[in-house]
């Protein structure tokens, strides 16, 4: 398993668990980062910090500390 903040740019992956606690894991589960779905990393801001992602059809930023609580297994 990864990190979502490991995968790089025009990778696909499936979510395997959401980790964080209180508002901000309900936060990530409110913007469709649910265990079984896809997420494209769309691409990395200049200095690597947000990551712009697809998923659901959405574009998401997270920062790479947010994304970093996300497993994913390509």
């Amino acid at each position: 398993m990864l990190k979502l903040s490991e995968l790089k740019e025009g990778e696909k992956a499936v979510i395997i668990k959401v980790g964080g606690m209180g508002a901000f894991r309900q936060r990530l589960l409110e913007m469709g980062f649910i265990k079984g779905t896809e997420v494209f990393i769309e691409k990395y801001a200049p200095l690597k910090d947000p990551i712009e992602l697809i998923i659901k059809g959405y574009h998401v930023s997270l920062r790479v500390e947010e994304a970093s609580y996300i497993e994913v297994d390509i």
